[in-house]
């Protein structure tokens, strides 16, 4: 179950999305405290990038841990170390090579085990035969036991409506204790349950959101970095840059483009900024206020100072502002070569200036929308 645990690696450009978890490797003799990074293409990080194959060697060998002998030596990294006394462990190498298998489905949106089970048992409730019961139970079993409580999401009763249903009327499980059966009475109740269920999700599948789509409709639009010279005859999104020649106006000074402004109130000295406010283009008016003293406090401002100056760009240029709300609520990536923080530079970067635009696009409207 990957909640919340999200993080990524790059691969020949591309992100490749990913979980982590907790884990005990054992090298020469310790058990290390550490996490097992597993990612959507199947490779899993164990000290090293290996493919499933190969974990599943590491798990065979002991190299990742599943077992913990009593007064053996175990570390956490820089934290402490400490001799396990009477430790009690439940997994096994084909527990948590299942769950990592579970794992690497979730990351790719694919049906995990549990949503196997899920599948089969919509079938057998759709047809009960005993060749669909028997598909639905054999589904079950393939859940590592240590997920199978949450399969159905439900804390209260965890899994034992699912129990009854794929064991059968007079059936039982092969973990069950001796002379446990299921009585027609709780069969009929797991139906019932079921058909509950399916009334609830049939529900909130039709419940629209409160406050409209959660997700964008339109494709991500990249803003790749490039200079800009001079206007074009037909804009389009080039337009959008920071140094794409499109003059405003603030505080009585006009500019040439919103590059030229940010650059110019970055640098303290009054002649500096008119050095900069003069400069023939974006590129140019950059490296002059990089050789000039930066504003006290200016890493404070500066997200401030360019949303102001994006207002003013997008409410000087209709044109451009309708560009710009021609992207819908599309992701704006932006490319900056020269900023981290500007820029998204292949998911490397913060990406400020496409939030930012994202920021100014969404107040566009905002006159149509203003209500008394």
């Amino acid at each position: 179950m990957i909640g919340k645990r999200i993080t990524h690696r790059m691969a020949d450009g591309v992100r490749v999305p990913g979980t982590w978890r907790h884990a005990f490797i054992c090298n020469g003799g310790t058990y290390f405290l550490t996490d097992l990074f597993i990612y959507a293409d199947g490779i899993v990080d164990c000290w090293d990038l290996v493919t499933l194959d190969e974990f599943e060697k590491k798990l065979r060998s002991g190299w990742v841990a599943t077992g913990l002998p009593d007064g053996g030596s175990a570390s956490a990294h820089h934290l402490g170390r400490w001799t396990f006394g009477e430790p009690d462990t439940w997994l096994t190498p084909e527990l948590l090579l299942a769950e990592v298998r579970d794992t690497i489905d979730e990351l790719n949106g694919r049906p995990d085990s549990t949503g196997r089970c899920l599948a089969a048992v919509e079938v057998f409730l759709a047809e009960p035969t005993e060749e669909n019961r028997s598909a639905a139970r054999a589904a079950y079993l393939a859940i590592p036991e240590t997920v199978r409580h949450y399969a159905l999401g439900d804390m209260d009763r965890k899994d034992r409506p699912l129990q009854v249903l794929v064991a059968g009327p007079g059936g039982r499980l092969p973990d069950w204790p001796d002379g446990r059966r299921v009585s027609q009475e709780a069969y009929d109740e797991a139906v019932a349950y079921f058909g509950e269920r399916e009334h609830w999700r049939a529900e909130a599948r039709k419940r629209v959101p409160a406050d409209g789509a959660a997700h964008s409709f339109a494709p991500a639009v990249k803003l790749p970095h490039s200079y800009p010279q001079r206007a074009l005859e037909r804009p389009d999104k080039r337009c959008l840059r920071n140094d794409y020649p499109a003059p405003l106006t603030v505080d009585g000074v006009t500019y040439p483009s919103v590059a030229h402004a940010y650059w110019a109130r970055s640098v303290a000295d009054p002649e500096a900024r008119g050095a900069v406010v003069a400069a023939e283009t974006g590129a140019e008016a950059r490296t002059l206020a990089a050789g000039a003293a930066r504003r006290e406090g200016w890493e404070r401002t500066r997200t401030a100072v360019m949303a102001r100056l994006l207002r003013a760009k997008y409410a000087q240029h209709p044109d451009l502002a309708a560009i710009l709300l021609a992207t819908g609520d599309a992701t704006l990536v932006y490319d900056d070569a020269d900023s981290g923080f500007w820029g998204d530079n292949g998911g490397r970067g913060r990406n400020w200036m496409g939030r930012l635009l994202e920021l100014v696009r969404s107040e566009l409207p905002a006159d149509e929308a203003r209500v008394g």
